[in-house]
């Protein structure tokens, strides 16, 4: 107590510190209570609904309104979120890392997963030292509070990691964070740390589960990312160094203490003693040269560690790390998956040691007598460089590339992402489930890059795009040639934005898909004034998005507005024969169009075959426009049945099973006719493969219509 006159007249005593109450003499204390947290469920729900609805300034939208109650019912099964969420901190915890996954706005300041994580360690710890007893003469005599828990609490996570463990046993728990202690003062340390800071990171695990060697109880970290966050902060602060580099270093400090005195000393005994004995004397000053060395190895081992946890084969096929995060917040609802603890990925573990070189967080670390120099970022940075752009030279699945893009994004490095993103031709994230916050990162970190690189291609398919998160991805669609949008939940107000991105001068987009979005004649209508304006567009595909004969005709007016289109695909819509013989004469007309898609259209037989007459050239020698509207042309096989049936073969599942069936039905009964038409064997054989095809897709739509997979879109 700092201020004994202040301590005894005072009546209340309040303290974050439980070892405190055993330094006031028992004659001032009557009695003492502790104050652990939240023992109210409703109230700690209270405060969850106001923290997540700050965002929507107290009113309740659907996503706030729905992660509350997911939140909920993850609390209400006595999960390890429960233990920790018992402390407000963790509640504090939950809610800012919820924030940052669901409500990022990008007209708020920039938020990373680390910098909230380190901000929650400056929220408990700013300030703390651990101490043998109250009075702290010198700075020498006080320990970092926050150094000593990365010393303990980060050697036992980086452990866990190392060997795939997210829980431990008493024993280990004394190994690791007991250490071997030698003296009195380091057992007096750990004694304090026992007690007022072990039980705020480990918890006894909810399920019971006891060691089967020991037979005691086991313990894991209250949130399972903290145990991620500490061993990366374990490692970047170069505590987990080798008995050759903890030598060097204590040589190299020592010499270098000592070298003003020596060169002192030499020059004046230089003057009686042979100066070949002086050789020797020089090489002493070869050795900080050696642990610079050795240093830098030791920095590049980080980087070489960071890119092997980040590209784990074994991984490869796991949910990307931000659903990984949510997951541990909300629990996983459905079926439970059958996981072994120790089989646990620790994705997020490559992603805080590079969030954590970021300047901003080694300021709040500082702050925390965690002290990262800037020499180190520059040495790990300079290795890992190297390492990112020949992993992403590689062909990596869509969840690993996200992992990737979070991972430069936790850096904010705006010279290291361009040149990762340089080698990187291809961003596919197919089927990874967008959210603000993904939005929000693809959009940075493509933003890091110049004007003039683009991608192939940028592939957004099957990522639960609505239109409000079509805004927050309007800058990453400046840098690419094929924009790949299809099977979202794009409306036709979607349609407003791309119309704009299309009109602007700079437009690089030659191919845009958008089809399994209900865009409607409504949204076409917006769509189809871009094409006045744009220059670059070459390839639109517009399957399945609800196009109705009126969208048909305004295709056929627009085209002429726009001549550098050369494939349109209106496949599987709600057009019938007068609408597309009338854009089929379009296309003829144009001077660059040599392909339209039609199949799986309200065409009649008749329709059909007029199609394929109007495709051919109007004078001889003329251009012929290729329309694609069925698997035959009159008794012949059509020369793209092929392409037909293969797209119907990959969206079939997912569209309407029953107009899907009817059509290939159709197509069947077209395939026999024509075959009897034919005396050939060669020609009936050639009938009879092509029947074999789609006898086999429509007895895998007959075996999902009775499991029950898949789903059906009109």
């Amino acid at each position: 107590i700092s201020n004994l006159l202040l301590f005894l007249q005072a009546s209340i005593l309040v303290t974050t510190r439980l070892s405190a109450v055993d330094r006031v003499p028992k004659k001032y204390i009557n009695r003492y209570v502790q104050i652990c947290g939240f023992n109210d469920p409703h109230r700690q729900r209270a405060y969850f609904t106001s923290r997540l609805l700050q965002q929507n300034e107290g009113k309740p939208g659907k996503v706030a309104e729905t992660l509350i109650e997911m939140l909920y019912l993850n609390l209400q099964r006595e999960s390890q979120l429960a233990t920790a969420c018992f402390l407000p901190s963790y509640c504090w915890l939950t809610c800012a890392t919820l924030h940052l996954l669901h409500f990022t706005d990008t007209k708020s300041p920039i938020r990373t997963l680390t910098g909230i994580y380190t901000s929650f360690m400056r929220l408990n710890f700013g300030g703390e030292v651990i101490t043998v007893d109250g009075n702290v003469s010198s700075q020498e005599q006080q320990n970092s509070l926050m150094l000593y828990v990365v010393r303990t609490v980060g050697k036992l996570a980086f452990d866990g990691i190392t060997n795939k463990r997210t829980s431990f046993s008493a024993e280990e728990l004394e190994q690791w964070v007991g250490g071997k202690t030698k003296t009195d003062e380091e057992l007096q340390q750990l004694a304090v740390f026992r007690t007022d800071v072990l039980d705020f990171f480990l918890v006894p695990r909810n399920d019971h589960v006891t060691d089967p060697e020991s037979g005691g109880r086991r313990y894991v970290f209250a949130v399972p990312a903290m145990q991620e966050y500490l061993a990366a902060l374990y490692v970047v602060l170069g505590e987990n160094k080798s008995v050759l580099e903890k030598l060097t270093k204590e040589v190299s400090e020592a010499l270098g203490q000592a070298s003003e005195d020596i060169t002192s000393l030499l020059s004046i005994l230089s003057k009686v003693i042979p100066f070949r004995i002086f050789a020797v004397f020089n090489l002493l000053k070869l050795f900080p040269k050696l642990f610079e060395r050795v240093s830098s190895h030791s920095k590049g081992r980080i980087a070489s560690t960071m890119a092997a946890e980040m590209f784990r084969s074994e991984d490869s096929f796991n949910e990307d790390v931000l659903d990984q995060v949510e997951q541990s917040l909300l629990g996983v609802h459905g079926p439970q998956p059958q996981e072994e603890t120790y089989t646990r990925a620790f994705e997020l573990y490559p992603i805080f040691m590079g969030g954590l070189l970021h300047y901003g967080n080694r300021r709040l670390l500082d702050q925390l007598g965690c002290s990262i120099k800037s020499h180190t970022v520059s040495q790990i940075t300079r290795a890992l460089r190297k390492h990112l752009i020949k992993e992403s030279q590689k062909k990596q699945p869509p969840e690993e590339l996200m992992d990737l893009l979070v991972l430069l994004y936790e850096f904010q490095n705006p010279r290291l992402t361009a040149e990762v993103l340089q080698s990187i031709k291809t961003i596919n994230l197919s089927t990874v489930r967008m959210t603000p916050h993904k939005c929000f990162v693809l959009s940075t970190v493509l933003s890091c890059t110049s004007s003039s690189f683009h991608l192939n291609e940028l592939n957004l398919s099957s990522c639960h795009i609505t239109p409000e998160l079509m805004q927050m991805l309007w800058p990453a669609f400046h840098h690419t040639s094929n924009l790949n949008l299809q099977f979202n939940s794009l409306g036709p107000e979607s349609c407003i934005l791309l119309r704009d991105l299309l009109f602007e001068p700079n437009c690089t987009i030659k191919s845009l898909q958008l089809c399994d979005n209900y865009l409607t004649d409504t949204g076409i209508s917006h769509l189809l004034e871009a094409l006045s304006g744009n220059h670059s567009l070459q390839r639109l595909c517009l399957m399945h998005t609800g196009l109705g004969d009126q969208s048909a005709q305004m295709l056929a007016e627009r085209l002429g507005q726009h001549d550098m289109l050369q494939e349109l695909n209106v496949a599987y819509n709600n057009i019938g024969d007068s609408a597309a013989l009338t854009m089929v004469d379009a296309c003829r007309e144009h001077p660059s169009i040599h392909t339209v898609h039609l199949y799986l259209n309200q065409l009649t037989d008749v329709g059909k075959q007029s199609l394929y007459v109007r495709g051919g050239p109007r004078v001889k020698q003329g251009r012929r426009v290729k329309v694609l509207a069925s698997v035959t042309e009159g008794s012949d096989i059509s020369e793209d049945w092929h392409p037909i049936l293969s797209v119907i073969g990959k969206n079939s599942l997912s569209w309407d099973r029953d107009r899907v069936r009817e059509q290939l039905l159709v197509f069947l009964k077209d395939l026999e006719w024509g075959r009897k038409q034919h005396q050939s064997f060669w020609k009936k054989m050639h009938f009879r493969r092509v029947e074999s095809v789609v006898r086999q897709m429509l007895s895998l739509l007959e075996k999902s219509s009775n499991t029950g997979t898949g789903t059906g879109t009109k």
